[in-house]
């Protein structure tokens, strides 16, 4: 099994920054994709950010030029830092990573648990 946590999150003003992180822990033989979701209060889980092993990014509209998505291989940690966070940015975020725990198993999608961040003066 693999395990997702999060940390990072909090309250913060308008126009200030946050950087979230994400540790995978566990069985781990290698994970393809991380990425960021978000859900705000009565929405739906959408997506923020992803970045492939090979450091190719793919973000959210509502999100380019404000937010980076990183990752540390060798730590299977995977970053967000937030800057120019506007109210519409609170929700819960969660971790996604695609991981397997041996060479001939399938990549399995898993899920942290999710940190709040709230953007609020």
């Amino acid at each position: 099994q693999v395990q997702l946590v999060e940390s990072g999150g909090g309250l913060v003003q308008p126009g200030g920054s946050l950087r979230l992180s994400c540790a995978a822990s566990g069985s781990i033989f290698s994970i393809n994709v991380m990425g960021w979701y978000r859900q705000a209060p009565g929405k739906q889980r959408e997506l923020v950010a992803v970045i492939t092993s090979g450091g190719s990014t793919n973000y959210a509209d509502a999100v380019k030029g404000r937010f980076t998505i990183s990752r540390d291989n060798a730590k299977n940690t995977v970053y967000l830092q937030m800057n120019s966070l506007k109210p519409e940015d609170t929700a819960v975020y969660y971790c996604n990573a695609a991981a397997r725990t041996n060479r001939y198993s399938d990549y399995v999608f898993y899920w942290g648990k999710g940190t709040l961040v709230t953007v609020s003066s």
